[in-house]
């Protein structure tokens, strides 16, 4: 079992996407985005977002589905570099935080807004403030859109079951993956598919193994813990103390896979001093690629 770490040209390779061909995808917090050809390590620049590119999905025709944090749901044509926005509004409001996305068979888009009230320069900010204003949203083949879950604690990653059955998204806050069925006797009601994680999910993906994989971004903090019961002008404070003294996610680099009876499958804990804070993942025929977003680099383990 080997970990690799490969270098893109810019920090923050948020989240990862594994193309048909192999091609690794990635994007920086500089606004572009980039292909990885694990065989040499070599990266090209495919695009320009203009904003904070985070989750990156497959479309069918091949294009790339990007949400990126600043400009709402793009579309992105890797050969030509050409960026379209599909959506940046909701009710006629901006979203403030565009940040995960899954794609049905039919091309239904289901995607996270993870705050109404912070962007993504203020993450911690509503972290901390436990504010709750996530949303799980989805985007028909017709251009409707519609709001199916709110009130989460800070959603970010989305995935869908293999039989698309139901769809996922991530609390970070709260350390869940909720589900949401979508078809069946349960159609329409909500569960957990894990609860009381040992640290915060970020972005959430379903593997080529048919397992929702999650990351862990930093392990259990006890003192945002506490914070979470403070006073709402507490939580508030913290985040306006100076940067050094605030809660600082703890360096771990760790992924878990779940079978669809929340049965945990994998759960990959690993040291390394050159890479942390994984945010991304995505399990490909037994390598399980990892981004992060405070690293210049994406990495791959290798489960076999």
């Amino acid at each position: 079992m080997t970990f690799t770490v490969h270098p893109v040209p810019s920090m923050g390779a948020e989240d990862v996407l594994v193309g048909t061909d192999g091609t690794v995808w990635t994007g920086t917090e500089d606004g572009a985005l980039w292909a990885l050809d694990p065989a040499t390590g070599s990266t090209r620049r495919v695009a320009d977002t203009g904003g904070r590119p985070l989750g990156i999905e497959l479309l069918a025709d091949g294009q790339l589905l990007v949400c990126d944090a600043e400009r709402g749901l793009l579309r992105v044509d890797p050969g030509s570099g050409e960026v379209t926005v599909l959506l940046d509004r909701v009710d006629g409001k901006p979203m403030k935080f565009c940040n995960n996305a899954a794609v049905a068979a039919d091309g239904t888009i289901w995607f996270s807004d993870s705050s109404l009230h912070h962007g993504v320069d203020q993450w911690k900010d509503d972290f901390v403030q436990d504010t709750r204003t996530g949303r799980l949203l989805r985007l028909d083949p017709d251009g409707t859109v519609e709001v199916v879950l709110d009130d989460l604690a800070f959603a970010i990653g989305v995935a869908l079951a293999v039989d698309e059955s139901y769809v996922c998204v991530a609390e970070t806050r709260g350390r869940t993956v909720v589900r949401l069925w979508l078809t069946g006797p349960r159609a329409g009601t909500r569960d957990h598919l894990v609860a009381g994680l040992p640290g915060y999910p970020d972005n959430i993906s379903r593997g080529s193994d048919g397992m929702i994989w999650v990351t862990l971004a930093s392990p259990v903090d006890g003192l945002v813990e506490r914070l979470g019961s403070a006073p709402l002008v507490l939580r508030k404070a913290v985040t306006r103390v100076p940067e050094a003294l605030q809660p600082k996610p703890r360096r771990t680099i760790r992924v878990q896979a779940y079978a669809a009876d929340g049965r945990l499958v994998h759960d990959v804990d690993i040291d390394h001093p050159g890479y942390h804070m994984v945010t991304g993942v995505r399990e490909h025929h037994g390598k399980v690629w990892m981004g992060s977003l405070h690293e210049p680099s994406v990495a791959v383990y290798d489960l076999r």
